[in-house]
């Protein structure tokens, strides 16, 4: 039925408008998935239990709904979880050695930069003068979001360094899983049975295993009930947040899909603000305001 739904919106006047929404959807997601990462638990524990999670859930889909992949998607497969687990080991790196508030940022501006860069080289799109603007101004924004954030940050300046220099690794690695990503969604007929063997083979492969090592390890160990709990709810907004991306790719181009996605740090201080009470302030807000700004003018300006 999905399924049929992508096909029947494909190609049509509406399909850039859908591929508008669910990156805005994919935004909101991938805010309170990179909140749930570097909250509470280890970020290494909290990305194998949130990786566990969808790739258990989306196993049974991908064995009794789809068929086996053949040769052509096994090989994409093979690069999904190469590049995956290369982004989400920089990511873990990032968490470990930064704030959330400073590494989130730094990822999320930097990606959709070489996203466009890379989609005009692999997909032949051509942004506009005034969509350039609009990713100027919106990476800016953001850019400068990460060093107001990175004031008060209250960690060593070395171990910063560090986790800022494993934040800009992440924003490029995102911007290769994201081109990478749209180009194997493009390739499949299917694109639900693509993105059912993506969950299970990036979310059951490494991870998991990685989590469980360093799990049995620690001293004490955390609550593994509250702590799958966790991955569960993550798992959940990891099928919103990669999910809806990968569909506005398929159904609009990448690069403005990358950036509407890349509206996420809004998202991020505004939950912070609603939910979490944590002040804004004029000059946070204004940076906010330019972020949405910018990723108008790419959408208009197409």
């Amino acid at each position: 039925m999905l399924s049929a739904w992508v096909g029947a919106v494909e190609g049509t006047a509406t399909a850039p408008l859908v591929a508008a929404g669910l990156a805005l959807m994919s935004a909101v997601a991938h805010a309170l998935f990179g909140a749930l990462q570097k909250g509470r638990y280890d970020p290494w524990l909290m990305r194998g239990a949130i990786d566990i999670s969808y790739g258990l859930m989306a196993l049974p889909f991908a064995l009794l709904v789809w068929p086996l992949p053949d040769a052509e998607l096994a090989f994409i497969l093979v690069g999904v979880f190469v590049i995956h687990a290369v982004y989400k080991a920089f990511m873990g790196m990032a968490y470990s050695r930064a704030a959330y508030t400073v590494v989130y940022p730094v990822v999320r501006g930097l990606a959709p930069l070489i996203t466009v860069v890379f989609a005009g080289m692999v997909f032949h799109e051509h942004f506009e003068p005034i969509q350039w603007a609009g990713v100027a101004v919106r990476s800016g924004a953001i850019f400068a979001l990460a060093g107001v954030n990175l004031r008060s940050a209250s960690v060593g300046r070395a171990a910063l360094q560090v986790g800022l220099v494993f934040a800009a690794l992440t924003g490029v690695m995102t911007a290769i899983y994201t081109t990478y990503d749209a180009y194997g969604i493009r390739a499949t007929p299917d694109p639900f049975q693509f993105l059912a063997w993506f969950f299970v083979v990036d979310g059951l492969l490494l991870f998991p295993w990685v989590a469980l090592a360093r799990w049995r390890r620690l001293d004490p160990r955390p609550e593994p009930v509250q702590l799958l709990f966790r991955g569960w709810i993550g798992g959940c907004l990891g099928f919103v947040s990669f999910g809806a991306a990968m569909l506005a790719t398929r159904l609009g181009t990448v690069g403005e899909a990358a950036v509407l996605r890349e509206t996420s740090p809004v998202f991020a201080a505004l939950i912070g603000w609603a939910i979490l009470k944590e002040p804004v302030g004029p000059l946070r807000a204004g940076l906010m305001a330019l972020i949405a700004a910018g990723a108008v003018l790419v959408q208009v300006g197409g």
